[in-house]
């Protein structure tokens, strides 16, 4: 849709990977839609995953205890985050789509991508109490996930030796994604591409263009726990 902004949270080494190919698609599907897209490329730039002091460039309400949540907490409020976390926040203040293109490292986000989460999305900026869940702080922005597994479906299948895939969904999309507020679309789900063979890997990068052809008329998942264990 014409005039949408999107920022994606790219988090793979390489280029030529699954998840570079479904990063491009997603591109080249928003830009010709005439969206603009921002891209945050986490390994390209080096991105300290660590959520130390050196977040906080002004002086410390504590230096005696640092407290990592109070601490970055009152910096947001002051204008004191270093410039790292200040220019990530702004691509997400600006975002009417946020995607996270990652593989699944051991049932969750890549450190990268995670420490992108602990030091971005900090209370005051995503989120804060009570404005938590359906009144997170990002409320007025969709969400989406979109990553590649190691193993195959039937592998993530309610009765697959890995469990449901939706079980670990519950703490990255519901534990994260909806307690900032945002709209939770449904994941895009590529699973195993290196073991498939070329039509399939091509049939994902397909797929994943044609949800994104409509992806603005989509509706947020239910974000309850029986959407997770069903």
């Amino acid at each position: 849709m014409a005039g949408k902004k999107v920022l994606i949270v790219y988090a793979h080494q390489e280029p030529k990977s699954m998840n570079g190919s479904l990063k491009n698609v997603a591109v080249d599907v928003f830009q010709k839609q005439g969206c603009s897209v921002d891209i945050s490329d986490l390994y390209s730039m080096n991105f300290i995953a660590a959520a130390t002091r050196n977040d906080i460039t002004g002086e410390l309400c504590n230096p005696q205890h640092f407290r990592y949540g109070a601490e970055t907490m009152e910096a947001f409020k002051k204008g004191v985050l270093c410039e790292e976390i200040i220019k990530e926040q702004k691509k997400v203040q600006e975002a009417d789509l946020v995607i996270f293109q990652f593989p699944l490292y051991w049932f969750s986000f890549p450190a990268i991508m995670k420490g992108w989460i602990d030091r971005v999305f900090v209370q005051g900026f995503a989120f804060d109490f009570p404005s938590i869940y359906y009144n997170g702080l990002l409320k007025e922005k969709l969400a989406i996930l979109s990553f590649t597994t190691g193993g195959t479906e039937e592998m993530f299948s309610k009765n697959g030796v890995s469990g449901d895939i939706r079980y670990l969904l519950w703490p990255m999309q519901h534990g994260i994604m909806h307690f900032c507020g945002f709209k939770v679309l449904a994941p895009q789900i590529s699973y195993a591409p290196e073991y498939t063979g070329d039509k399939e890997r091509k049939d994902m990068l397909l797929s994943w263009a044609k949800r994104l052809e409509t992806i603005w008329e989509e509706q947020p998942i239910e974000c309850t726990p029986p959407w997770y264990f069903q």
